[in-house]
């Protein structure tokens, strides 16, 4: 739980912009002062969002009274599970564009009927799925746990 979390701080502290790659650079401030404000270190962050919140969950879970202290507090932990919740729904995002980007392959060379069927989704959904925006928006190249082999 929390010692897998405290193994994985050491004592290189990663920058606010690469803890919080999957952050909109307009949120990064008021994301990274939030944290501040809570006294919440930026390598907890990176180890929370690289264990995608297990060790915050286990001691959720764990029926101490006080599970929350060695996070920092109530005000930590949700800043935390939030955070987790924000890679995550960039996680998906970032699959959806993926997803989307197959689907107008796939409509190059099939039937919207053929690509509904092979998908298990209906027709409508095929052109919903194609129409997804998916060459604007920016992601992070690797996930947080993945993150060290871009420095190998």
């Amino acid at each position: 739980m929390l010692s897998d979390v405290k193994r994985q701080l050491g004592d290189d502290t990663p920058p606010w912009s690469e803890v919080l790659a999957h952050r909109n650079p307009d949120d990064l401030e008021l994301t990274v002062a939030r944290f501040e404000l809570a006294r919440v270190p930026a390598n907890l962050v990176s180890a929370t969002l690289g264990d995608l919140g297990d060790a915050l969950f286990t001691a959720c879970r764990s029926g101490e009274a006080d599970w929350a202290r060695e996070f920092g507090g109530s005000v930590a932990v949700a800043l935390l599970a939030a955070e987790v919740s924000a890679l995550a729904a960039h996680l998906n995002s970032r699959a959806a564009s993926v997803r989307a980007a197959a689907v107008e392959l796939l409509l190059d060379d099939f039937s919207a009927v053929s690509v509904a069927e092979e998908l298990g989704v209906s027709r409508q959904k095929v052109y919903d799925i194609a129409r997804a925006s998916h060459r604007t928006a920016t992601y992070i190249p690797l996930v947080p746990w993945r993150s060290h082999e871009r420095h190998v």
